[in-house]
């Protein structure tokens, strides 16, 4: 009788030990979804920058491609076999990345070089000297203001134009935010001298998303670009994260290799490109580029996803990707928490169907109803976003 009670007691304590447990691990995934998207996706985007720096490394001998094979030292497949990776990948990373191991440095012009007002200005000058020192100390908007103009005029709405020589391209910072007012200075401090040395025309347009619906990146980026379109002819555009601040400004903002993708290296991922088609961060096209892909897809209501399908969209119209070289495309992430953002949990679904979805769903059929401001500094559009009713055809 006494074991009975016994085992029966046992069974108990498992069970409640199993049911803390199973509460313990929905308690943690729902934390990551609706706490902390951020926390999530930047492990799992650093584990997979972590395996393919790995192959990188693997494939990094310039002279190890004999005809279709490869010949690896011993040593080198232990490395590979510790580390799961097959003979096949090892070959296409190397493929994929030959052109970029190859790419030639770009040269610049020398320090003395003389501009003329009535000349384009270069893409590569001498006043785009490197590394910018990173200062991610918050900072208000008056003060930052301030530092500017000591610098040079601006027009309303951080609208600059370089006097010694006519500027080859018209740019325009379009940058999505929500309770992130404290980082905007840190972004103009950092990012409006680069600009300045690279001699760009541009302009600033910061969309704020009002109401209560969950954060859509991806249309507030379209409507910022059919407001700005409406103020100025602007040649390109640079889809631009809050958080993202440049450590390079050889970096160009300019349209000349668009598309292109800026962030290549983030701190947050260990200076690594996750994977591929990754086009997150900061991000450009021309104007003619981003109207015949029709713009970002306005479905991603959440955290992520929605440069993926950018991505899709950009090789669906017969685009490839460019990316600046070495360590040119480094930024920091300003430390910060996705405050009430949600990760977007159906974007797994809307991206297989990215080309059934391309031309139903972006600029064509962006319904809105802006607040603008203009600002010293920029150009403020404030909207409160609606759920758009799109009926997609079943994909094959």
């Amino acid at each position: 009788m006494a074991r009975t009670r016994m085992n029966r007691m046992r069974i108990k304590l498992r069970a409640l030990f199993a049911a803390l447990m199973l509460f313990s691990v929905l308690c943690s995934v729902m934390y990551y979804i609706y706490a902390a998207p951020g926390a999530a996706n930047t492990l799992w985007f650093t584990y997979l920058a972590f395996n393919k720096d790995i192959a990188e490394k693997i494939v990094s001998w310039k002279d190890a491609l004999v005809s279709e094979s490869i010949v690896i030292p011993p040593e080198q497949w232990a490395l590979m076999q510790k580390n799961n990776i097959s003979y096949e990948y090892l070959l296409e990373e190397y493929k994929r990345n030959l052109s970029r191991w190859n790419e030639v440095s770009t040269t610049f012009a020398p320090p003395n070089l003389v501009l003329n007002a009535n000349e384009l200005c270069p893409e590569r000058l001498p006043s785009m000297t490197g590394e910018i020192e990173v200062n991610m100390t918050e900072v208000n908007l008056t003060t930052v203001m301030k530092e500017i103009l000591q610098e040079g005029p601006i027009k309303p709405g951080g609208h600059w134009t370089p006097t010694d020589c006519k500027a080859k391209y018209k740019v325009a910072i379009l940058v999505p935010y929500r309770n992130r007012e404290e980082h905007i200075p840190i972004l103009y401090r950092h990012l409006i001298p680069m600009l300045r040395r690279q001699k760009l025309e541009f302009g600033f347009y910061f969309i704020e998303q009002a109401g209560t619906n969950p954060f859509n990146r991806a249309m507030l980026f379209n409507v910022g670009f059919k407001e700005a379109m409406k103020r100025y002819p602007w040649d390109c555009f640079v889809f631009q994260d809050v958080d993202h601040i440049p450590e390079n400004n050889r970096n160009y903002y300019g349209c000349g290799q668009m598309p292109r993708h800026f962030a290549v290296k983030l701190d947050k991922y260990m200076y690594r490109l996750p994977y591929d088609e990754f086009f997150g961060g900061v991000s450009g096209l021309t104007t003619e580029q981003f109207k015949k892909i029709n713009g970002f897809p306005n479905a991603f209501w959440g955290w992520g996803g929605e440069d993926d399908d950018l991505w899709a969209r950009v090789a669906n119209a017969g685009y490839e990707v460019s990316r600046p070289p070495g360590d040119v495309g480094k930024y920091k992430s300003i430390p910060h928490h996705h405050r009430g953002e949600a990760q977007f949990l159906g974007r797994w679904g809307l991206l297989k169907q990215s080309k059934t979805r391309n031309f139903l769903d972006g600029l064509n059929n962006i319904v809105y109803d802006p607040l603008i401001t203009v600002h010293p500094l920029y150009v403020n559009i404030t909207v409160d976003l609606q759920t758009l009713d799109v009926d997609y055809p079943e994909e094959s």
